[in-house]
C-alpha cells in the first residue's frame, strides 16, 4: 500500500462490530508503532492477512514494502534462498545474484505465512535473525542487516507443535513476543451481517441485494461456517455471479447434522476386538473423507485444505498418495 493510512482508514476495511474485533483492532493501534515482532494466530480463512495489514498501514513504515511469504508453499531446498537471497554461482542454477524476501521487505513489515511449516533445519537461521539481526545470503561472504518488522501467522498450534518437537521452543518464544488471535467467525457472529454488506460492495452489488429478511440472518448466524470468513466472501460471490444482473438473493449454506457413517460405510466384523487393529482399518477411512470433504470446501486447494485438516501441507500430500484420493 504506497498512500498513507491512519488508523481510522484502517477501521473501514476490517469488520470489528463484535467485542472481540474491537479489542483485536485496538491491540493492533497500540503495538503498530514498535518495531517488535507479532504472531498472529487463528482458524484458516478468519483474516490473519488482514490483521497484518492493519499492523503495517498503521505503523511508521506504512510508505515501504509490505511483503507477504507463504512458508507451506515453499520447498524445503529452496527456503533459506527464498528468505534470505543468494549470491551467482551459490549452488547449480545461481546465474545471477537474486535478493531474497528480507531484503525486499527493507524497512518495511515481512509477514511470515503459516510460519509453522518452516522446516526445522532451517528455523535456526530464522532464530538467528530474529536474535541479532543479521542473516547471509547464500554464497555470501558477510552479513546483511535485516530492517524489517516481521509478523507471523499460522493457524495451527505452535505450542503443540514445540511439544511433537516440530517446532523449536526458542523461536516460538522469540515470534511470540505479541500474541494476537483471531477468533473464527462462529465466534464472532456480529461480523458477519457486516462482512455480507462490506462484500455487496466490493462487487458492486450492494443495490440489487435484497434487504435481508429474519429468516436470511437467520441462515447466517446459525451456520456454522468452517472456512470463516473466507468461504463467507465466497457464497456472497457466488450470489451475486448467480444473480445474473437481477437481484441478488443470498444462498446460505444450511448447517445440517451428520454421523460419519453417513458419509463412510464403516464395516468392522463382529469377531474383531481389537481396538488397535479396527483403528488401523477404520482411521484411512475416516482421514479419506474428511481430506475429500476438505478439499471439496476449497476448491482443492491444497495449501488451504491442509489448513482446515490441521495437518501439514507435506502430511496431506502424503496422504493424497497414500489414499489415493487427490
Amino acid at each position: 500500500m504506497s498512500k498513507v493510512l491512519d488508523f481510522e482508514t484502517v477501521r473501514k476495511f476490517v469488520v470489528a462490530e463484535s467485542a472481540h474485533m474491537r479489542d483485536l483492532m485496538e491491540k493492533v493501534e497500540r503495538i503498530a508503532s514498535f518495531h517488535t515482532t507479532v504472531l498472529i494466530s487463528g482458524e484458516s480463512g478468519t483474516g490473519k492477512d488482514l490483521i497484518a495489514k492493519a499492523i503495517h498501514v498503521c505503523s511508521p513504515y506504512r510508505n515501504n514494502p509490505f511483503v507477504s511469504v507463504n512458508c507451506a508453499a515453499l520447498p524445503a531446498t529452496l527456503f533459506e534462498s527464498e528468505l534470505f537471497g543468494h549470491t551467482r554461482g551459490a549452488f547449480s542454477g545461481a546465474v545471477k545474484d537474486k535478493p531474497g524476501h528480507f531484503a525486499a521487505a527493507s524497512n518495511g513489515t515481512l509477514v511470515l505465512e503459516e510460519v509453522g511449516e518452516i522446516p526445522l533445519a532451517s528455523q535456526a537461521k530464522l532464530l538467528r535473525v530474529l536474535q541479532e539481526g543479521t542473516y547471509r545470503q547464500l554464497g555470501a561472504l558477510t552479513e546483511s542487516k535485516s530492517l524489517a518488522r516481521i509478523v507471523a501467522t499460522t493457524s495451527e498450534d505452535l505450542n503443540k507443535a514445540v511439544a511433537e518437537g516440530r517446532f523449536r521452543q526458542d523461536l516460538f518464544y522469540r515470534l511470540n513476543i505479541v500474541p494476537l488471535e483471531v477468533r473464527p467467525l462462529r465466534e464472532r457472529k456480529e461480523d458477519i451481517v457486516p462482512l455480507v454488506q462490506n462484500f455487496l460492495v466490493e462487487l458492486g452489488a450492494s443495490e440489487r441485494a435484497k434487504p435481508f429478511e429474519d429468516s436470511v440472518i437467520q441462515d447466517l448466524l446459525n451456520y456454522s461456517w468452517p472456512g470463516n470468513v473466507r468461504e463467507l466472501q465466497n457464497v456472497v460471490e457466488r450470489s451475486v455471479i448467480m444473480s445474473a444482473g437481477g437481484r441478488v438473493e443470498l444462498q446460505v449454506p444450511r448447517s445440517k447434522r451428520r454421523t460419519v457413517n453417513e458419509h463412510v460405510n464403516l464395516t468392522i466384523p463382529e469377531d474383531e476386538l481389537s481396538i488397535k487393529q479396527a483403528l488401523a482399518k477404520v482411521v484411512p477411512e475416516v482421514e479419506s473423507e474428511l481430506i475429500k470433504r476438505a478439499l471439496r470446501l476449497t476448491g482443492n486447494n491444497r495449501t488451504r485444505a491442509a489448513k482446515l485438516l490441521e495437518i501439514s501441507h507435506r502430511s496431506l500430500l502424503y496422504k493424497l498418495k497414500s489414499y489415493n484420493c487427490g
